[in-house]
């Protein structure tokens, strides 16, 4: 279905939804588990709890442009109270889970904010602990009923309900006036990138940058209220936040909540999703728990899922490029889909239409591998600060190994130095209170996205890498890291992976293997050990990985080539400080943890 009827603001678009399309119908609109059962939520009960919720935070002084928080999992509640705090025309303030004290005190700071809504005790605990230093906080809503505790000033999500029941009988308008009262120019979120350097910087992004990017989702992957999301990636991100709901929600689509990352798989088989937004991590993981599926198989199995691959990839290959499909490999393909592919979709449920993948690269060949298989990634490129999309392919004009054109309405060109440059109404209005970084990074109105990359000759955008990750080697060879890491990744026994070279004369890398891998593999060999640290110590485990190396690296050239490396016993995490809360690596914190390491690894082979 295109677009049900034309919206300005997201408030408009929810009054829209829940008032004109999906009134008194009694189909879903959103799911989550109680009790290990699956819970329908209509469009009616969506308006009644998010309507009841708006009114009750306006009996507590909330106004047009206040700023009110959000600290929760992926939750209905999550919905209610971001369309009541749009609703009466405030802004929202996501932040992740994950946040700890030291965050979300910067945060509620520097955006000012009146409130916050969290989850549950653990989330209320953490902003207790900062709420004396956070001078503007007026009220603290909780979720989960139970967890209100008797702090003054916190409220349960059914007392602020009650609330706004009763306000409503003195303004039975209040929220319905509220919303219309919203222009497309407010401000919609202030969303804080925590970024791989620095103190976060609060994005601000405008009911029009977000409705712009919705409205070309829709134009290019043809979205309709069959369609099915299973939602896991953060609602805190914009990224799940404009693909996984507003544009789901804008076209009539059931939004499923996962348990859990742990639980996807099971909760695919449950949902049966049509549509997933989704990263690489996920894919990485899958394709590895397929390999390791296929190589504990007798090897007559193992050829036959080999043959498979290569007919599907021959297939695909055809049928994208529109070439004529012979007969012979037209029924070779049915078999294959007959003995492997049809067993490999039933893991995503069986329906899935197609996967969009963001945040970070995805690998050209797990792109291929898993379109042989008939699940198809679509990848797409974008920033916090572009509300997110930039560049996307499309279902029927996609190459793997690019980000796709630019959206429709939205610029692209590169700068002089490699530089991808954005222009369009999905542009931030600048960073909250950074007056410095929002000129350092928008100029003439072109957002300098931080991002190096080139077009191809059919105009498909290739990302080499972050501006700021480029180094050069003592020898003066210029390095893109990503790439190169991306490809080692693509090996079964490595999980996390980081090269170094920064004005050294040869490339090093940290390695973080794929632990249970690498006792599959211990195991299948013999091979004696008591814990993973004494594992990864193994003359053994290190040839293993020498040899992957090896094999992975063949097409680079000299000077782009692991040398050495050291294998570690954890993995990089959010916890210790080593990932953003979108999983991006952050080279500066691990350079430093590990500089002993490091330059034992130089150590008499540089003069």
């Amino acid at each position: 279905m295109p677009i049900y009827k034309d919206f300005k603001t997201i408030s408009q678009l929810f009054h829209i939804m829940t008032t004109e399309f999906g009134k008194g119908k009694k189909r879903a609109v959103l799911k989550h588990k109680v009790n290990d059962q699956w819970v329908d939520i209509t469009h009616d009960q969506i308006y009644e709890e998010t309507s009841t919720f708006a009114c009750g935070l306006s009996s507590l002084g909330v106004k047009k442009e206040d700023r009110v928080a959000i600290i929760a999992e992926n939750r209905p509640e999550w919905v209610y109270a971001d369309m009541a705090i749009l609703g009466l025309g405030g802004i929202d303030v996501p932040l992740y889970p994950i946040s700890t004290s030291e965050t979300i005190e910067f945060i509620m700071n520097n955006s000012e904010s009146v409130g916050v809504v969290v989850s549950n005790k653990f989330q209320l605990n953490k902003i207790l602990k900062v709420r004396n230093n956070c001078k503007t906080i007026k009220f603290i809503v909780v979720m989960n009923n139970e967890d209100k505790g008797d702090e003054k000033g916190v409220y349960s999500f059914a007392e602020i309900q009650n609330k706004g029941r009763e306000f409503l009988k003195e303004h039975p308008n209040h929220f319905v006036q509220s919303s219309e009262m919203c222009t497309e120019n407010q401000l919609c979120t202030i969303i804080y990138t925590s970024g791989t350097t620095g103190e976060p910087k609060g994005v601000m992004l405008t009911h029009k940058n977000i409705v712009s990017n919705i409205k070309a989702a829709h134009e290019i992957f043809h979205i309709d209220e069959n369609d099915i999301f299973l939602s896991f990636l953060p609602l805190c991100h914009i990224f799940e936040r404009m693909g996984g709901y507003y544009t789901a929600f804008s076209c009539g689509g059931i939004i499923a909540y996962a348990e859990s990352i742990e639980k996807v798989a099971s909760n695919m088989s449950d949902i049966k999703p049509t549509i997933m937004t989704a990263v690489p991590r996920l894919f990485e993981r899958m394709y590895s728990r397929i390999k390791k599926n296929v190589e504990s198989q007798p090897e007559k199995k193992q050829k036959i899922f080999n043959w498979a691959i290569e007919i599907g990839k021959q297939f695909s290959e055809a049928k994208r490029d529109g070439k004529h499909m012979p007969i012979f490999l037209t029924l070779k393909h049915k078999l294959a889909d007959k003995l492997v592919f049809a067993k490999l979709r039933d893991r995503t449920g069986g329906k899935l239409r197609f996967f969009i993948s963001g945040g970070a690269a995805l690998a050209r060949e797990l792109g291929i591998f898993f379109e042989a298989a008939g699940i198809l990634i679509i990848e797409g490129y974008g920033l916090t600060e572009s509300s997110p999309v930039i560049t996307a392919n499309r279902l029927n004009d996609y190459k793997f190994g690019t980000v796709g054109k630019p959206l429709p309405g939205v610029e692209v060109k590169i700068a002089k130095d490699g530089e991808i440059l954005a222009y369009g109404p999905n542009i931030m209005q600048g960073y909250y209170r950074n007056k410095k970084e929002t000129e350092e990074t928008i100029k003439d109105g072109w957002l300098h996205t931080g991002d190096i990359g080139v077009f191809d000759a059919e105009g498909f955008l290739i990302i080499t890498d972050r501006k700021k990750h480029l180094f050069k080697t003592s020898g003066g060879k210029y390095i893109a890291p990503t790439p190169i890491e991306n490809m080692f990744l693509a090996s079964k026994y490595i999980d996390q992976f980081i090269i170094i070279g920064d004005r050294r004369m040869f490339i090093t890398a940290l390695i973080v293997p794929d632990y249970e891998a690498l006792k599959e593999y211990a195991d299948a060999h013999r091979i004696s050990y008591s814990n993973p640290e004494e594992l990864v110590q193994m003359k053994q485990i290190y040839e293993l990985l020498d040899s992957e190396l090896d094999q992975f690296q063949k097409k680079l050239a000299a000077f782009e080539r692991v040398r050495k490396f050291a294998i570690l016993d954890k993995p990089f995490t959010i916890e210790t400080g080593e990932l953003t809360p979108s999983l991006k690596v952050k080279r500066k914190v691990i350079e430093e943890r590990y500089k002993d390491l490091i330059e034992d690894m130089y150590k008499g082979m540089e003069g």
